[in-house]
């Protein structure tokens, strides 16, 4: 039994007094993640041009913080579960201000993807200490709402991530640096008042972290993203085939480490066990592609404002339909799962494909009517796919493993998201000519929205089938 679980099934003693409270600083450290990912994206057009970055350099800033975030996010929280939660929740805000300290006040594109990838790490430390540390401030009764409150705060992020960025680069002298400086107040006030309210926590304090495995896990990893992100600006030399063949062999080498671990009687990282649960890698199948949309957040701002002229702002508050439907769908998620079940999330996936496939046909034929009820439905999609998919892969594993399979879906979550990036990123980059014009970023951003629309199609055929497990 995981730590996690462990947590929930105690018994709760008398309720902390400052419960509410620490929830409050709690969101904000789940909070920042998340947004960190998303809120970069309408800087990127910015960032291209001040610091004559490579279209590489910009999907590494992207994809570089998301790898180191999806590799150590499980690791992240068996720090938490060793040393204390409250310790760690606080050396992860000061981490992440300093990093964002550095991307935001980076001399080069080579620094600011330095600097995203130490944001990432930090994020993999913060952000696993909410979810634990909420499971020990709150009773079973009062626990739903706390976890309704988190699972809010981290679909709104990228929804703020998107408008909150268009708003500072334009109306703020420091440009595209403030979308990382305005980290800095918020964590300074996060740190001040979790020294106050926040009380410590702990978990299973008597096993050891599985650095070899999350070592072995980020080798493998970066062997299949760097040559995705870099080979192609770089044409293809043979050491990005060569890291690309070799990122099997290092899946293999990690799995295999697992299986000698647990056979030691060590706790790995990810227990390999947990893979025996019927439907469970079916269900993370479906979770990896399900974040194809990753791209759609790079992309849509690079065609508003390099096709059509968009400024900063006006770029993000485009995101707005998108944000009022996935508001809507988080809110209709449960009506709609307590009736369909897993094929909830799979129609949520088809009506963001569907609304994809739309906003090609309009893309290329230069209409702008109809964009943003698009938008509208993508967001409606994905607000109804999310939590019911997330929810239907947990309830795959029996209770014992159900902390893992959170960890595990996390993880997945962000390494879509890198994949992503990378692959359908890359195409976009590749169909873009040397004119740069409306005609060649309308070309490349409509064939990149026919691929998401492909991975979320199979993503809804992968999940349909997946019924909750029995109790």
């Amino acid at each position: 039994m995981s730590s996690t679980d462990a947590l929930m099934a105690a018994p709760c003693v008398r309720p902390d007094p400052r419960r509410w409270t620490a929830l409050a600083i709690l969101l904000t450290g789940a909070f920042l993640p998340p947004l960190d990912f998303f809120i970069v994206n309408v800087a990127l057009p910015s960032i291209r041009s001040d610091l004559h970055a490579s279209d590489a350099a910009l999907q590494l800033v992207m994809s570089g913080y998301a790898v180191a975030y999806a590799v150590l996010l499980i690791l992240g929280g068996r720090l938490g579960d060793l040393y204390g939660r409250r310790r760690i929740f606080l050396i992860g805000l000061a981490s992440f201000a300093a990093a964002s300290a550095l991307c935001g006040l980076a001399w080069s594109a080579n620094a600011l993807v330095a600097g995203r990838l130490i944001q990432g790490v930090a994020a993999a430390v913060l952000a696993p200490q909410a979810l634990a540390s909420i499971h020990h401030l709150f009773s079973p009764a009062e626990r739903p709402k706390a976890l309704g409150l988190f699972g809010f705060t981290l679909g709104s992020a990228s929804i703020v991530g998107q408008i909150l960025a268009g708003v500072l680069i334009d109306g703020s002298s420091l440009g595209w640096r403030a979308v990382f400086l305005v980290n800095l107040p918020v964590t300074a006030a996060a740190i001040t008042a979790a020294l106050f309210f926040l009380p410590e926590s702990r978990g299973d304090r008597d096993s050891r972290l599985d650095v070899g495995g999350a070592l072995l896990l980020m080798a493998a990893l970066a062997a299949l993203v760097v040559p995705l992100i870099e080979g192609r600006e770089l044409r293809w030399p043979l050491w990005s085939f060569a890291l690309l063949a070799l990122s099997p062999l290092l899946g293999v080498a990690f799995w295999l480490y697992e299986h000698r671990l647990v056979a030691r009687g060590g706790n790995p990282l990810i227990h390999p066990h947990a893979f025996r649960e019927p439907g469970l890698l079916r269900g993370l199948t479906a979770t990896l592609v399900f974040y194809s949309m990753a791209s759609f957040f790079l992309i849509f701002p690079m065609y508003e404002e390099f096709g059509l002229g968009f400024s900063a702002r006006a770029a993000g508050l485009a995101f707005l339909p998108f944000g009022a439907g996935f508001l809507a769908g988080s809110q209709f998620a449960r009506f709609a799962a307590a009736r369909l079940g897993a094929l909830a999330a799979s129609a949520g996936m088809m009506a963001t494909a569907l609304a994809m496939l739309a906003m090609a046909l309009l893309v290329r034929r230069h209409a702008s009517l109809g964009v943003e009820p698009a938008l509208l439905v993508m967001g409606l999609g994905q607000g109804t796919a999310m939590p019911v998919m997330i929810r239907t892969v947990i309830d795959r594993v029996d209770a014992r493993w159900s902390g893992l399979a959170s960890g595990l879906v996390n993880a997945t979550l962000q390494i879509g998201a890198a994949l992503s990036v990378a692959i359908i990123g890359g195409l976009f980059f590749n169909r873009l000519d040397a004119s740069g014009g409306l005609e060649s970023i309308g070309a490349a951003f409509s064939l990149s929205l026919v691929c998401i629309a492909g991975a979320l199609t199979v993503g809804a055929a992968t999940i349909a089938g997946l019924r909750r497990r029995a109790a």
